[in-house]
């Protein structure tokens, strides 16, 4: 509308203009003519006829090629008429399916979705969400084809598409899957933060805590994870790790293990009970008896000392005499009065075994007290003590067991 008000408007002035001219020139004996010759024929005419049939001329002739480029341009305008609409609705689909998305309405965020996501200008969100939309209502085939489409329609989008059936896999604990996936995507990007977060999680929850252990020093130079994350996840790692070892009975993986395990893991309560524990359930525990009896020098644990009573020592004297020079410190220590009971044992020495083992029963009763001394006193003959012994520690059992389940219940 316009351009058509400019048209007039310089139409007119025109015509004013031919007028004024005309009534100028109109003043003078001789208003001027033009003469054009072609072959045998002429035209004369007056020189304001002229100009003005020159100017309705240019006029017409504009209005002409403008009315022809309009036509020209009319299919490709229709064209992007239709594709501006179908743009709008696919905006206006991803935003409802969003909604009802997060509403709990997956079949219907899926539909629409789909329906409109070919005229998107992000059709890999539209395929992405009803993925997630179709697993949710529990329809993984569909899931796998949308993502499977969403990779088809926008190439140069492994990462995200990728780091979306992934999370997928892992939400329903399909880790298999899911490792596969981000391995895939490591490869690619070997820095890229979602890949490691997800790749740590993936681990994590399968249990592959080797997986971790590798993963750690990336998660560490990226800074996926926090300084305080880090660090007790790696002891998670090693401790896992050691569990694992123990229960094959692999002595030299356990030794390799605490080898490569950092300082302040080793420091920590507990950490160095595993290890020792693992190493004696191997049947190597004399190669680690001198590092627990300093380890128990440093810092006195209970459990520590069960686990050094534990110890096959090559040298069982010398064994009992490294235990009794903690007696000073701890003299009415009932834990290590029992080791030291078991010790004497192991040297045959029953007169001493008999000693710290009922000094231990006197100051705190307890089930491996009463069975070793049980067992000294079968040795000796004195079955009816004996059994008096064994029938507290049974009660002694019994009491522990219903502590237990009274804890529970309440």
């Amino acid at each position: 509308m316009k351009n058509i008000m400019y048209f007039l408007g310089s139409l007119l002035l025109a015509l004013a203009a031919a007028f004024f001219a005309n009534k100028w020139l109109g003043g003078f004996e001789n208003p001027g003519y033009v003469l054009i010759g072609i072959g045998h024929w002429s035209l004369e005419t007056s020189l304001i006829v002229f100009t003005v049939s020159l100017i309705i001329s240019f006029f017409l002739f504009y209005a002409f090629f403008r009315l022809l480029g309009w036509l020209i341009r009319l299919p490709g305008q229709v064209k992007n008429r239709g594709k501006n609409i179908n743009f709008n609705r696919s905006q206006e689909a991803l935003i409802a399916g969003l909604v009802d998305s997060a509403e709990g309405n997956w079949e219907r965020a899926e539909k629409v979705l789909i329906k409109h996501a070919s005229h998107s200008g992000a059709p890999l969100i539209h395929y992405l969400t009803a993925a997630r939309a179709a697993q949710s209502r529990g329809a993984f085939d569909k899931r796998d084809e949308y993502l499977k489409t969403a990779a088809d329609q926008a190439p140069g989008s492994d990462v995200a598409i990728g780091l979306t059936q992934a999370e997928l896999h892992l939400s329903e604990k399909q880790f298999e899957q899911a490792l596969a996936t981000l391995t895939r995507l490591h490869s690619i990007d070997p820095n890229h933060a979602s890949v490691l977060k997800l790749l740590h999680q993936a681990y994590q929850q399968a249990n592959d805590w080797e997986g971790i252990r590798k993963l750690l020093p990336s998660l560490n130079t990226h800074k996926v994870l926090m300084e305080a994350e880090i660090k007790l996840l790696e002891t998670e790692a090693f401790s896992n790790l050691l569990k694992q070892a123990a229960e094959r009975g692999s002595a030299d993986e356990i030794e390799g293990l605490w080898a490569e395990m950092p300082p302040y893991i080793k420091s920590m309560k507990g950490v160095s009970a595993i290890y020792f524990a693992a190493m004696i359930d191997a049947g190597v525990g004399a190669k680690v008896e001198a590092d627990l009896a300093q380890t128990l020098s440093v810092a006195w644990n209970q459990t520590l000392v069960v686990l050094f009573g534990n110890v096959q020592a090559a040298d069982a004297a010398k064994q009992l005499e490294t235990a009794e020079q903690w007696l000073s410190k701890h003299p009415r220590d009932a834990v290590l009065l029992t080791v030291l009971g078991k010790l004497s044992l192991n040297c045959a020495d029953a007169q001493k075994a008999e000693g710290y083992l009922s000094k231990s029963i006197s100051i705190e009763p307890t089930v491996r007290a009463y069975q070793l001394l049980g067992d000294l006193l079968v040795s000796q003959g004195d079955t009816h003590n004996a059994c008096e012994l064994y029938k507290l520690a049974l009660e002694l059992a019994s009491s522990e067991i219903v502590s237990r389940i009274d804890a529970i219940s309440e």
